[in-house]
């Protein structure tokens, strides 16, 4: 199999309703050279038939990498996802985020070597996110601020991530008080880089853990290109029942670890 000019890594769990949203939205991408790695922390039987089903749908080639379900593991399985990808380039998004049509070309056409590229997401209430169908995705008319206005979307600058273009959408990457961080739902990098720090760190649950792989992509010397205004993705609504206090806690000692020590590598990463 030819190598493509890109990985894609989506993070699922027990999500179809939305992961099937998700891969439309990859479907309707005007940059079509990529591949998807789904990095499955322990999904039932649905998911897998869905991906089964939409393999037979798509353009582009998907590989499911997929682990039991032992509570939330989403650094294992994108450890493992990684070690999938059979690009030079990964693109890490999530199981709930649709990617405009332009999405993956941003990422393309602005990736630089020593630099990963920071995205952002838009935040849709759970009432729109149910309503978006297969055809308002391939038809791109779900990322229209029009239209979602006249599904329920109140007005906000935030607005401005979906209509920016040209030199507003450049002006606001810059002024933006955002950190061009690492995002786990937009975010992207050369896998040499990501592996040279030996990925994520495998104690970290939920929040933040993949902060910290930026913060050791800083040490080790890479730098960051904010492109907030420009690739666009739609974060649909859900529950977090997997958000903890305690694991909050911790990771934010690990984080604290990796800045104060300057960290380039855990030990609890790819390689153990």
């Amino acid at each position: 199999m030819q190598k493509p000019e890109i990985s894609i890594i989506i993070s699922t769990y027990n999500s179809e309703a939305w992961l099937e949203k998700v891969m439309w939205s990859y479907e309707a991408q005007n940059f079509k050279d990529f591949e998807m790695i789904i990095a499955d922390d322990g999904s039932k039987q649905p998911t897998f038939d869905l991906i089964d089903k939409m393999k037979s749908l798509i353009h582009y080639p998907i590989h499911h990498v997929w682990h039991e379900d032992n509570g939330f593991q989403k650094s294992q399985i994108l450890n493992k996802a990684i070690l999938a990808c059979n690009s030079d380039y990964i693109l890490m998004s999530d199981g709930d985020c649709m990617a405009r049509e332009d999405y993956v070309k941003v990422h393309i056409e602005t990736r630089e070597k020593g630099y990963f590229l920071s995205g952002g997401y838009f935040m849709l209430p759970m009432s729109i996110s149910k309503e978006i169908t297969k055809e308002d995705i391939l038809t791109q008319r779900c990322f229209n601020v029009n239209w979602l206005k006249s599904h329920g979307l109140k007005s906000s600058f935030k607005n401005n991530k979906l209509t920016a273009s040209g030199f507003t959408e450049k002006f606001l990457n810059t002024v933006t008080p955002t950190n061009a961080s690492w995002n786990g739902h937009n975010s992207s990098g050369w896998k040499t880089d990501i592996i040279a720090v030996n990925g994520f760190d495998e104690r970290m649950q939920y929040g933040g853990q993949d902060r910290e792989l930026g913060e050791r992509l800083f040490n080790y010397g890479i730098k960051s290109k904010q492109i907030r205004y420009s690739a666009v993705c739609l974060h649909l609504d859900h529950p977090r029942g997997y958000k903890t206090q305690d694991s909050i806690d911790k990771n934010r000692a690990i984080r604290e670890t990796t800045r104060k020590e300057n960290l380039k590598w855990t030990d609890y990463g790819i390689k153990k």
